[in-house]
């Protein structure tokens, strides 16, 4: 594995961790991140080991999006190729075999947020704050807010965000669906964790394809998207695992899957 400045990549008990680390500056986003963060996911993808990735943040916070130190020297093609760098780390999170899970350990702001719209599954601590404050810049999030969120949230409650810019805490996320639990600061990976293990007790072959059928399926016609879905269950009764899942339920013992 390459020596890594600004991020940390672990594996333990087939999970794997990447912590976004430029803890001085909440974590922002410079190209440096972009291209390690890209090296992570595609080692964690290709990482038969790996059942589920937990992305955090290093520090005080999840991640305050970008360095605009770093964005306020380039010329608008480079910023545009920086910003087009985000665009596929964040696509590729989605389209990873494994579950992601967000463990938002304090601030996510901008970037930060639009990071863990993009995660499978998303969990705060307690008092948290959460903004896509674009707007108050002149500007609008470059790197899928405004289509993530509303598929997330609803259109409504999405344009409130969007439009005002405003923040909110972790407690307000949970009541509008923004994130799936709410847990006391210092045990965001913990709580990330124990989802974790709960998703890996199941086979894994198709919570990989449960995933893939989601995530397909968001972008297709309902009809087509069910179809598509519909292949990847049969799919999954070609497996060992089906065999396995069934026989353990029928003697009503823990299932012993293998992932095949």
């Amino acid at each position: 594995m390459k020596e890594l400045k600004t991020i940390i990549l672990e594996q333990k008990d087939r999970i794997g961790y990447l912590t976004l680390n430029r803890p001085d500056v909440f974590n922002a986003i410079n190209q440096k991140l972009i291209d390690e963060v890209k090296y992570a996911l595609e080692t964690v993808n290709n990482d038969e080991e790996i059942k589920i990735l937990i992305i955090t943040g290093a520090g005080k916070g999840f991640q305050a999006g970008a360095d605009i130190r770093e964005l306020s020297t380039m010329t608008p093609i480079a910023i545009l190729r920086w910003n087009e760098g985000v665009l596929r780390n964040n696509a590729m999170i989605e389209k990873l075999r494994q579950p992601v899970i967000a463990a938002i350990n304090g601030l996510a702001m901008g970037g930060g947020l639009e990071l863990a719209l993009a995660c499978s599954l998303r969990i705060a601590v307690e008092g948290a704050k959460l903004a896509l404050p674009e707007v108050k810049l002149g500007i609008i999030p470059g790197t899928g807010g405004t289509q993530r969120l509303p598929r997330l949230i609803g259109k409504g409650m999405a344009y409130e965000l969007l439009l005002t810019g405003k923040t909110i805490t972790a407690e307000e996320a949970l009541k509008i669906g923004l994130v799936n639990k709410v847990v006391p600061r210092g045990e965001a990976i913990k709580a990330a964790e124990d989802l974790a293990r709960e998703i890996m007790a199941n086979g894994p072959f198709a919570v990989e394809m449960c995933k893939d059928a989601v995530e397909i399926g968001m972008d297709l016609p309902l009809e087509q998207a069910i179809q598509y879905s519909q292949k990847n269950c049969i799919t999954c009764f070609s497996t060992e695992d089906m065999k396995e899942g069934t026989s353990a339920f029928l003697e009503k013992r823990k299932a012993d899957f293998k992932g095949k």
